[in-house]
């Protein structure tokens, strides 16, 4: 960041950071314009004054009540403390929080819902639907407050722009579960009152603003660093992809916030929102400020509220508005021309911003603009790309060049024997929704440079960075997976079929990898922009009525992976159990490395499949019904052979209505607002255990009433199944259910609600009869087995059905071994009817137990309801075999030993950001 005669940043070595004493306060009164005085903290940007409190008050440094009547307020920040925290203040105005950046990292916003939060921005709590948070770190902010935030978010991967030498503690301050304590002094940290408190977004340990500098600075990773991808085991060649694409977050969650920072009327009303009403006659006015010609050009301003004729003070509340470190002196308001004057009230009038009973710009106020005046000489500070701590300030003149630049810092960087040539200087725009980087040419001058861009955006000036990098051209490699293709076509097929609707340069791109089943290919492209032109063509394409899907894979450097880590792939279906599966996919986003967190409804179970193949060993987290675990495990199933890990383990989060696999694996009947980080250490201490899996092949023939087969009516079908097999009143009731969850789908959001739908659905076949046993023909292991009179066929391969009921049963009966989910052994049950199927589901009665066995063969001779695992259809006439689905799949169980707790956990540090909201 360019810096001219502006405070230098933090140095959290520095000694207590000290106010300025009340002589310097009293000489600088008598300088300034302004009344009051004020404590300023120019290390850490604050501008503080003192103000008489008029309601409850907590400090934001300490987070313990102010007892009084004094408080010292930022005018700035809105940063409130005690007179005592001011010596020891370590927490830096929002206006530098661009110089605490270590690796610049864009945010992903998403709106935030209606919980209580603070804005990391103006520390004001947020409200409403304005509210935004970042969906991989613990950011949140007003609409209008995102445009000040810069890219400090979770850097987790490296790419070949800005590499870390170390790994370190990644600081986010405020909005901590409640009993955060901290971890130097062990006093309470979190507060639920006021943005206070600092917490590593790694690993999770709290701490004071003013302590956390005691803290080691190396980050371990936390409680659960053995199921995490640490950023230094991936890699991820960017460029112009933003995060959102990085991250494969959907952007329906992010369709309307692309425009927040063109004419945006939030930005008018929050600063309205902070304005007094002042009497006409108390010299008090509202001016319209404009931070440069594209803010002029988008109709982005800030209202701020001056005393009439104090045109310096006018000046100093214009950077505050804009959150702009710099002094006064070096800056200049300017009225605005007709034409901008009236292009900018288009804009007040539209969105209606003017508060009532306040003079609006329109009216009364006046329309400026705030410019940088004319440097003939600056002052920069250039950063080392290739080390956290390595910086030099340069002072520049109007015949500096980048060139001149290069060559300073490199002396000061005890780097000057080497060629200059090698080593570039680069521009890096640091706003909170992307990083963008430029190159600037040896001959450029930096001085005009500095002006164009304060010309551009005073607000930019100050997110804008230099960074001295080497010249280094690694081989580009963006691998792309594209799903979304017809199904079963042969490698020649699909590679014509891309060709045809992609028109890629066939030298620039190699196929990797071709999944037939799932109808996709993944891709490997050696130049940045033809990558990103497959890109957001693939998304935009549509083959056989369908839309293709493109995702951005990272590449996971599995030798860098220790001994002792099995990382977690989580893949969550945002559809189910209402919205906790969206807030379970935001919460494991911030727990875990967002890499390893996948969103089933953006490429299926496939994307994180493959992005893992090369991991030796991991688990795989499902967060999803039982039709969801079934469609993971069929696609594990399918492609288990491009994996070097051919059988992960795999745990369950319950989000569906029924969940009985869940159930038997102790993950309970379903999520109830865990807390995320709760659920990801019981996973970690999960038992493994072994479970069948069955293949249906369904034979679809005209069967003759004496069991002959007469001729063909569809092709054969074949479906896994997981939990149970049923035909008859059980399949006709799921069927029923289905059909009607199709019709309104809005209204299935809620498991109560399903179970009461289901429910009306059979008091109305209560009546139905039907002799099930009269139309099917049952061989279980080669023997024939004669059917009792029955309305509903059932075959288990777990001991739980229908939402937890034990059909089977639990006595003792020698005729049969009792049942286990890993015996390759199949259960065949019967039920008589609706009533009887009651009684089951409220454990008065068991079903009629009629076979066990390892290979099933039925013959049926008219068209019945069958359903597997939950889903159901009307299977024609024909014959319908069970079998053996080649090997066991290896399950995760909860483990019934209380969990252990760590230290952290213990103190509070292991709690999800979540954790305080129920899990949300």
């Amino acid at each position: 960041m360019a810096e001219s005669n502006r405070p230098s940043p933090a140095d959290p070595d520095a000694a207590n950071c000290r106010a300025v004493s009340p002589a310097a306060v009293k000489r600088r009164a008598q300088q300034s314009p302004g009344p009051r005085h004020k404590y300023q903290s120019p290390a850490l940007g604050h501008c503080f004054k003192k103000v008489t409190l008029t309601k409850p008050t907590f400090c934001h440094s300490c987070s313990d009540f102010v007892w009084g009547l004094i408080g010292f307020l930022c005018e700035v920040c809105n940063f409130m403390c005690h007179e005592k925290c001011l010596k020891t203040l370590r927490a830096v105005c929002t206006c530098m929080a661009p110089s605490q950046v270590q690796v610049p990292v864009a945010h992903c916003f998403s709106p935030a819902g209606q919980k209580k939060r603070f804005c990391c921005v103006c520390r004001k709590q947020t409200e409403g639907s304005t509210a935004l948070r970042c969906e991989v770190c613990e950011l949140h902010v007003h609409a209008d407050c995102a445009a000040f935030s810069c890219a400090d978010c979770r850097c987790c991967h490296l790419d070949r722009n800005l590499q870390q030498d170390t790994f370190h503690h990644h600081w986010r301050e405020g909005n901590p579960v409640s009993a955060a304590r901290c971890e130097v002094c062990r006093r309470s940290c979190g507060s639920s009152e006021v943005l206070s408190g600092l917490r590593c977004e790694w690993c999770g340990i709290t701490s004071h603003a003013a302590c956390y500098h005691r803290v080691p600075p190396e980050c371990v990773l936390g409680r659960l660093r053995s199921m995490l991808l640490h950023p230094t085991c991936i890699r991820l060649n960017s460029r112009n992809f933003s995060k959102m694409h990085c991250y494969r977050i959907t952007e329906s969650c992010n369709q309307d916030l692309d425009n927040t920072d063109e004419a945006d009327p939030p930005a008018a009303a929050a600063a309205a929102r902070d304005l007094q009403p002042a009497a006409p006659e108390s010299g008090k006015q509202v001016i319209k400020v404009f931070d440069g010609d594209d803010a002029v050009k988008r109709g982005f301003f800030r209202l701020v509220p001056t005393c009439r004729g104090l045109k310096n003070e006018e000046v100093e509340a214009a950077l505050r508005a804009f959150y702009l470190p710099d002094e006064p002196q070096h800056f200049e308001l300017e009225d605005l021309g007709g034409l901008q004057r009236h292009h900018s009230d288009d804009f007040l009038n539209r969105n209606a911003v003017a508060p009532d009973n306040r003079p609006s710009p329109k009216e009364g106020g006046d329309t400026k603009l705030l410019r940088a005046k004319p440097r003939r000489d600056d002052v920069i500070k250039v950063h080392a790309a290739w080390t956290r701590s390595g910086a030099a300030s340069v002072a520049v003149s109007e015949t500096s060049t980048a060139a001149s630049v290069l060559s300073e810092v490199l002396l000061q960087l005890d780097r000057q024997e080497e060629d200059a040539s090698n080593f570039s200087l680069q521009e890096v725009y640091m706003s909170s929704k992307q990083v963008q980087r430029q190159t600037l040419s040896p001959q450029e001058k930096i001085v005009d440079k500095l002006q164009e861009i304060r010309k551009l955006s005073l607000r930019q000036m100050n997110q804008t960075r230099f960074y001295v990098v080497e010249n280094r051209d690694p081989a580009v490699q963006v691998s792309l997976l594209i799903a979304g293709l017809p199904p079963l076509l042969t490698k020649e097929e699909y590679t014509r079929l891309m060709e045809q609707h992609l028109d890629f340069k066939s030298h620039l791109v190699t196929f990797t990898h071709f999944y037939d089943a799932q109808g996709a290919v993944a891709l490997q492209i050696s130049c940045f922009s033809e990558a990103e032109r497959i890109y957001m063509l693939a998304k935009d394409t549509s083959i056989s009525n369908k839309t293709l899907t493109s995702l951005v894979i990272p590449e996971i450097q599995h030798q860098k992976l220790g001994d002792e880590v099995c990382p977690l792939l989580v893949i969550v279906n945002p559809k189910s159990g209402g919205l906790k599966g969206r807030e379970l996919l935001h919460s494991f986003r911030k727990l875990l490395n967002p890499h390893q967190v996948f969103d089933i409804t953006n490429g299926g179970p496939l994307a994180g499949l493959h992005t893992f193949r090369e991991v030796p060993r991991f688990r795989v987290l499902v967060c999803g019904g039982d039709g969801t675990i079934g469609w993971v495990l069929g696609v594990l199933e399918t492609i288990r052979h491009k994996l070097v890990c051919r059988e992960p383990p795999i745990g369950i989060v319950p989000l569906g209505t029924g969940n009985d696999l869940a159930r038997i694996l102790r993950w309970g009947p379903g999520y109830s607002g865990e807390d995320p980080h709760h659920i990801l250490a019981s996973v970690d201490e999960a038992d493994e255990v072994q479970m069948d899996r069955w293949t249906i092949l369904l034979d679809a023939q005209d069967i003759s009433e004496d069991g002959k087969d007469n001729g063909f009516l569809e092709p054969p079908k074949i479906v896994q199944m997981n939990n149970y097999f049923g035909l008859g009143i059980d399949a006709e009731l799921s069927l029923d259910f289905h059909l009607a969850r199709e019709d309104e789908p809005d209204k299935f959001t809620s498991r109560f609600h399903n179970k009461g739908v289901y429910v009306k659905v059979g008091l109305q076949k209560i009546s139905h009869s039907r002799s099930l046993h009269k139309e099917l023909q049952l061989q279980v292991d080669t023997q024939e087995v004669p059917l009792p009179n029955i309305e509903g066929l059932i075959f288990l391969n777990i001991p739980s059905w229908g939402s937890g009921a034990d059909l089977w049963g639990s006595e003792a009966d020698g005729r049969f071994s009792r049942p286990r989910i890993d015996d390759g052994l199949l259960e065949v049950v019967g039920v008589t009817g609706v009533v009887h199927m009651g009684q089951v589901q409220s454990g008065l009665r068991s079903g009629i137990r009629i076979a066990q066995g390892s290979y099933v063969r039925l013959t049926v001779s008219k068209p019945i309801p069958v359903q597997v695992d939950g889903e159901p259809w009307i299977q024609a006439p024909g014959h319908i075999i069970i079998s053996a689905a080649g090997p066991k799949v290896r399950m995760l169980r909860k483990s019934k030993l209380k969990q252990k707790k760590s230290p952290a956990s213990r103190d509070g540090r292991s709690e999800s950001p979540s954790s305080r909201d129920g899990g949300h």
